[in-house]
C-alpha cells in the first residue's frame, strides 16, 4: 500500500542539492574537479544528468558548492572547538589545531581541499569561493584567539603543511624529512 499524498514527503530541490553535494564530494575526492565528468556525479547522486544541471547550471557551479561545503565544514569545526576550549579555559588556537588534525584524517576532506586548490588555479569562480572560505576561517581564528596576524598566518601555514604531510602519508613516518615537517625531534621519531 502506498502512502497517501498527505503523508508522503517529497524531496525538495534544497534536499536534492544537499544529496548531490554529498555525492559530488565522494566522486570529486577520487578524481578531482577537472577529471570527473558530471555524468558520474549525477549517477552517484541517483539523478539524471539533466536534473544535475537544473540544480547546478555549470560544472563550475558544482565545484564552487563543493569547495564552499569543505570550507564550511572546517569553519564549523573550528567554531565548535573554540567554544569548547573557551568553556574549559583552554587555548582556542590549540583546540582548532587539534580539530584540524582530526578533519584531515578524513581522506575525502583532505582530497577535496587539495582538488579545490588545484581547481582554484584555473577556475576564477572556484578561486573566489576558496578565497572567501579561507577569509572566513582566518577571520574566525583572529576573532576567537585575538592573536596577531603573524601568529594567525603561521597557524594557517601549519595547517597547509599538515595537508601536504597527510597527503604524502608522512603523518606516522620516521623518515627524517617527515619528522622535520612535523616539527618533531629526530629522537622522537
Amino acid at each position: 500500500m502506498e502512502p497517501s499524498a498527505a503523508t508522503r514527503t517529497l524531496s525538495t530541490a534544497e534536499v536534492r542539492r544537499d544529496a548531490v553535494l554529498e555525492a559530488a564530494m565522494h566522486v570529486f575526492a577520487e578524481r578531482g574537479f577537472s577529471g570527473t565528468p558530471t555524468t558520474e556525479v549525477a549517477k552517484a547522486a541517483g539523478i539524471s544528468h539533466a536534473y544535475l544541471f537544473r540544480l547546478f547550471p555549470t560544472k563550475s557551479d558544482l565545484a564552487v558548492a563543493v569547495a564552499e561545503r569543505c570550507h564550511e565544514r572546517i569553519h564549523r569545526a573550528f567554531a565548535e572547538a573554540c567554544a569548547r576550549a573557551k568553556a574549559a579555559g583552554e587555548d582556542p588556537m590549540e583546540a582548532m589545531g587539534l580539530a584540524y588534525a582530526e578533519l584531515i584524517s578524513d581522506d575525502e576532506l583532505l582530497k577535496i581541499q587539495l582538488h579545490s586548490h588545484a581547481a582554484a588555479a584555473g577556475d576564477p569562480a572556484v578561486r573566489a569561493a576558496s578565497a572567501a572560505g579561507f577569509g572566513r576561517i582566518v577571520d574566525l581564528v583572529k576573532e576567537q584567539t585575538g592573536a596577531p596576524d603573524e601568529e594567525v598566518g603561521r597557524f594557517i601555514a601549519t595547517g597547509m603543511l599538515m595537508n601536504v604531510v597527510a597527503a604524502l602519508g608522512a603523518m606516522d613516518s620516521a623518515e627524517p624529512w617527515a619528522c622535520t615537517l612535523r616539527a618533531i625531534k629526530q629522537d622522537d621519531c
